[in-house]
């Protein structure tokens, strides 16, 4: 079997999926690719199936050996690789010989790149996923973030190396936001004009202590009515709550799955992806939108991206 040592892990580089749906109710949030439209769009690149375990790294990439070669796609933020010292591009296949080493720099753009090889990252699923739950310390490789020395092992390809790349006018569509569009939370009557006015007039950044969990947003506070108390309930993935300092936070893929907070917003499906590319001290806005809407949003995106004319080859 192929493998993959690991010269350097970069600053957070993990094994993700699509995640493990279907365990919240037991206090297990979904975890999984930051940005899943990157690593689904890389494995229909290399021929994999497009939920396939890949490697996300964050902000900083890694080196990394193919001593048996592989075929390999990068998508995500550009992250600078080079493949024995030739620029290697994002959104295509590309076939690595045996012996040579990719490597990947600071970001360029956004916080994550993924790194997708046909056949998929072979680990040992929990729950039914590879992805790594780095809170908790479960699945993935050994539940953690890559380490020097490291050695992955790839699952079987399915054939022939085969150039693929990405039609550019879908990647276009496909580019994360920074207006993040949002329907209204299940407290957002809690929250009186003037701060509705303020999260929806104003911007915010991506504060420093942001991670997997939940993004922490630095701008003008908003306040709940006050005497207004509420019980700990279930949050969904990109809930925009408030605590009581005012600065709202966008739970994230490795959230907790209760919370006590009210929610004013919540990020709509299909503009999760963007933020999964959000990096401290970016500025972003939030944009309104009706249910009907959002829902018709997300349609358009899985329809371009289970398109025949999406990869081309």
């Amino acid at each position: 079997m192929s493998t993959i040592e690991v010269d350097a892990p970069g600053l957070l580089t993990t094994v993700q999926d699509l995640g493990r749906e279907g365990y919240g109710p037991m206090g297990i949030s979904p975890s999984g690719a930051a940005d899943a439209v990157s690593l689904r769009v890389g494995n229909r690149l290399v021929g994999n199936a497009e939920g396939a375990a890949a490697l996300e790294m964050t902000l900083v990439g890694g080196a990394f050996l193919f001593p048996q070669g592989a075929v390999i796609a990068l998508s995500g933020s550009d992250f600078g690789a080079t493949l024995d010292g030739a620029a290697v591009g994002l959104w295509a296949s590309v076939q690595v010989q045996p012996g040579q080493t990719l490597r990947l720099g600071a970001t360029r753009s956004g916080a994550r790149c993924y790194l997708c090889v046909a056949g998929g990252i072979a680990v040992e699923p929990l729950l039914g996923s590879a992805s790594t739950h780095v809170l908790s310390g479960l699945g993935g490789f050994e539940g953690r973030a890559l380490r020097r020395g490291d050695v992955l092992r790839i699952g079987p390809g399915a054939g022939p190396f085969q150039k693929r790349g990405i039609d550019a006018k879908a990647l276009e569509r496909l580019s994360p936001r920074k207006v993040l569009r949002v329907t209204a939370g299940p407290q957002s009557d809690w929250f009186p004009e003037p701060s509705q006015h303020a999260f929806y007039g104003g911007a915010y950044r991506v504060a420093e202590e942001s991670n997997r969990m939940g993004l922490r947003l630095d701008g003008a506070p908003i306040a709940a009515e006050s005497g207004r108390e509420m019980i700990t309930e279930g949050v969904p993935l990109g809930a925009v709550q408030v605590p009581a300092g005012g600065q709202p936070i966008i739970l994230f893929v490795e959230q907790q799955t209760t919370g006590g907070y009210p929610k004013i917003a919540n990020v709509i499906c299909a503009d999760l992806h963007s933020v999964g590319q959000l990096r401290p001290r970016d500025e972003i806005r939030f944009e309104r939108i009706e249910f009907e809407t959002a829902r018709s949003l997300l349609r358009e995106q899985e329809t371009l991206l289970a398109s025949e004319k999406l990869i081309r080859e």
